[in-house]
């Protein structure tokens, strides 16, 4: 444990609770994921947990906040590989595609994705959840020169991205899946 005081060691501690926590949350989501699942992951005790995230809502707003930041960068990373201005519309929007199907390979980031707009009856993580999606917006807006038709598109792709991979869509070999995933 780290010595009362250093807020290296606590800020690291909480960087390993969070991503212990995005893969109870991915698995359970918000409601079925208990602390104490979450700190065994970590490899804490549940009060130390408790010290780092004063509760379960805290902490899963900050796997929100998490999970946002690596979307953002992971998406802004792709598409910045090239240039706008030798890009059609049509490629941005394949590139930002591209880029958000390269961050939900990662299924703990997917599925935690899911579980996190199921809990925006919370209301600390219904203004995480938000706050996501905004800044999401500004990225995509940015990257797609504030087309807001490309913009809806990307987002509405990224939905049945997640329904395919959520239901391992690839594995389904049926019409109705072949349609939803495009092959």
């Amino acid at each position: 444990m780290p010595a009362p005081g250093d807020s290296s060691k606590s800020d690291e501690r909480k960087r390993v609770v969070l991503q212990a926590a995005l893969v109870c949350f991915a698995r359970k989501g918000f409601y079925g994921t208990t602390t104490h699942e979450i700190a065994r992951q970590a490899g804490i005790s549940q009060p130390y947990l408790y010290r780092l995230f004063a509760n379960k809502e805290t902490l899963f707003v900050g796997v929100v906040e998490l999970v946002s930041g690596l979307m953002n960068s992971t998406v802004a990373k792709h598409m910045g590989e090239s240039s706008p201005s030798l890009r059609t519309p049509t490629e941005a929007l394949d590139a930002a595609r591209a880029a958000y199907g390269a961050l939900i390979e990662n299924r703990d980031v997917m599925m935690f994705l899911m579980h996190a707009n199921c809990a925006a009856d919370e209301p600390q993580v219904a203004a995480a959840v938000r706050s996501c999606y905004a800044a999401q917006v500004r990225v995509v807006s940015e990257l797609l020169e504030s087309d807001e038709d490309a913009i809806r598109q990307w987002f509405g792709a990224g939905m049945l991205d997640n329904i395919v991979l959520a239901l391992h869509l690839s594995e389904v070999d049926e019409p109705w899946a072949r349609t939803l995933r495009g092959k």
